[in-house]
């Protein structure tokens, strides 16, 4: 059994396509994890993304995790909510001054409270800005991401309100399968 999954991608040409999202909600502050993790890696993408359907990394060993964190240009940034962790942002910086937003997402119990907008726009302007911290690198002339049809019912909307223009949709049958399991019970 397959579904049909609509795939679009968007982007930003210039850091003034960048709209601001206004201030976070109390006790909502946003960092990098400077210290390569695959394990924390792998805890915010199974976290955010298990009743997302995110698969596509959940088969990789350590190494392979490892391997992507220490990439260089490849930034997290974490929202954490009074100190708990509420959601990221992964960005991944190329030598032509092209930096994707590889995954973005909360945790489910922090959606829909005005977090994901200011961690958008927080993690965009240090996709624009990330040349800054990696010195050598080409300045910032793209930031592009994509998202689909199974990602969370305001994505679209939160993308299009920071400034992001579609430039690409497609529509592919993927396998049914249901959410990866976080929990082995209820």
């Amino acid at each position: 059994m397959s579904v049909s999954v609509t795939t679009w991608s968007l982007e930003q040409t210039s850091a003034g396509d960048l709209r601001p999202a206004g201030e976070p909600p109390a006790g909502v502050r946003v960092v990098r994890a400077e210290v390569p993790s695959p394990e924390f890696s792998r805890y915010l993408y199974a976290a955010v993304g298990g009743d997302l359907r995110w698969t596509d990394r959940l088969a990789l060993g350590r190494s392979a995790w490892r391997e992507i964190v220490e990439r260089p240009g490849t930034e997290t940034w974490v929202a954490y909510e009074h100190g708990t962790p509420a959601g990221y942002l992964e960005l991944a910086g190329g030598d032509d001054g092209v930096v994707e937003i590889v995954y973005f997402g909360l945790l489910p119990q922090f959606r829909g409270r005005r977090i994901g907008g200011c961690l958008l726009a927080y993690g965009t302007a240090r996709a624009w800005d990330l040349a800054t911290r990696w010195p050598g690198r080409k300045p910032t002339q793209r930031v592009w991401l994509h998202t689909c049809s199974l990602d969370g019912e305001y994505a679209m909307a939160n993308y299009e309100r920071r400034g992001f223009r579609l430039f690409d949709t497609r529509v592919e049958e993927e396998p049914d399968r249901p959410a990866p399991a976080l929990w082995p019970a209820p």
